[in-house]
């Protein structure tokens, strides 16, 4: 078996990505559809799963299975190890700080509602602020409109441009003596922007305004460091970055871990319990309470040293050319147009035509194998901003080709001829 470790790219530095050595690690890839073969270019909702990843998950419910942390025979204290591990996995894969500063959740969604409720909340007075941008997930959106509702603090926007960025002195006149919270997209799900997140964080702190970056969509894609970054917190999804579903990570500074109340109660993320008293853990296992989806994390570490053995600079440099390559393919289409075409990107292409409505482009292009994903992409205001029911998206992971490309491009004329 091809371990993460004993990848034959194992390398920081590669200059040379194999992509067709990578597609054997992903034995999904080998399935057909509709009696073709898969060409899967939805990996922003969720990236399929390498063979390392499968088996590790596997083995942990085969081999290693028992509750973490409490026990004190052989199987909990083995899986504890292996469990805590994977906190060190991330803190390496963020470079944060510490280990401290990374809290298990269930994903980039939980995280950001486990900050709004926990950090957020007990600073908001009515007539508050918090800024988000205007192609934001609504995982988050609804948290601060939820916030918003219980304390009168209001949500502020900075608008998104026609070529789907946004402008930093837009941000910048944005915050005010009453912002107190900023939360922005890191990159963009529905668009694929970039945000210049390291200037936003900046400008943000000169007021002493703390920060949020959903990293959902860039750790698949970039390598993120949370302390050049200077960010507060930082969430993302193992789903996104090729390990398991329901589980994800949140960093955030020491100083303010410290300083936030438990956002769930139960067992393992207290100190000592009385009927009249209870004492909580310090962080992270004060915001960990309950048994954890514990083959999960280990699947996440697992998915992480994957991804770093192929090299994070190699994988950005196929998924840029890619996108350069499917934006020049697509742009050749007549009556197809681009939405979100800001310079600075990663690999999303979204896009309607003028023949045929996104969820008819993707249930013709799913009778040719190719899954791309069809809708308002959980980022309904982003749709507003254009003026569009919903796009078509394809985008793209380290496993997908050219070739690949090409089809979507046949499939995309063929959706042509037959509405024209």
């Amino acid at each position: 078996m091809t371990t993460a470790e004993t990848h034959p790219l194992a390398t920081e530095t590669a200059t040379r990505f194999d992509v067709d050595r990578v597609r054997e690690d992903f034995p999904i890839l080998n399935r057909q559809v509709h009696g073709k073969p898969l060409v899967y270019l939805d990996s922003a909702a969720s990236a399929q799963k390498p063979t390392v990843v499968i088996e590790a998950v596997a083995a942990c419910y085969r081999e290693d299975y028992a509750n973490i942390h409490r026990g004190v025979h052989m199987l909990s204290e083995h899986l504890t190890t292996q469990y805590e591990a994977v906190r060190e996995e991330v803190r390496s894969f963020l470079n944060a700080a510490s280990e401290k500063e990374i809290v298990f959740t269930r994903g980039a969604t939980e995280g950001v509602n486990l900050v709004a409720s926990s950090f957020v909340r007990p600073r908001l007075r009515a007539g508050d602020e918090i800024i988000v941008t205007g192609m934001e997930h609504h995982s988050n959106i609804v948290p601060w409109q939820m916030l918003g509702e219980e304390t009168g603090a209001v949500l502020k926007v900075v608008p998104v441009q026609d070529d789907g960025s946004i402008r930093l002195e837009d941000f910048e006149a944005l915050l005010s003596e009453r912002t107190r919270f900023v939360s922005v997209v890191h990159v963009s799900n529905a668009l694929g922007t970039i945000n210049p997140v390291r200037e936003m964080i900046a400008l943000a702190h000169e007021r002493d305004v703390p920060v949020l970056l959903d990293g959902a969509q860039a750790v698949p894609h970039m390598s993120v460091d949370v302390q050049a970054l200077d960010c507060d917190f930082y969430v993302f999804s193992g789903h996104k970055i090729y390990g398991p579903s329901g589980v994800g990570a949140l960093y955030g500074k020491s100083r303010w871990l410290k300083e936030m109340p438990p956002y769930h109660g139960g067992g393992d993320m207290i100190r000592s319990v009385s009927f009249e008293k209870t004492e909580y853990a310090d962080p992270p296992q004060r915001f960990e309470a309950g048994t954890p989806n514990i083959c999960g994390v280990i699947g996440m570490g697992v998915a992480i040293r994957y991804l770093r053995s192929l090299g994070l600079e190699a994988v950005a440099a196929h998924e840029h050319d890619l996108l350069v390559y499917a934006t020049e393919r697509l742009s050749q289409i007549p009556g197809l147009r681009l939405l979100g075409t800001a310079p600075e990107k990663a690999g999303v292409v979204s896009f309607i035509m003028d023949c045929a409505h996104p969820h008819d482009i993707g249930t013709i292009l799913d009778r040719s194998g190719i899954a791309i994903r069809a809708g308002h992409h959980c980022a309904q205001p982003v749709m507003q901003r254009f003026q569009v029911p919903a796009t078509a998206r394809a985008s793209f992971g380290l496993y997908n080709t050219r070739a690949e490309v090409d089809k979507l491009v046949e499939a995309l004329e063929k959706v042509r001829k037959l509405f024209a």
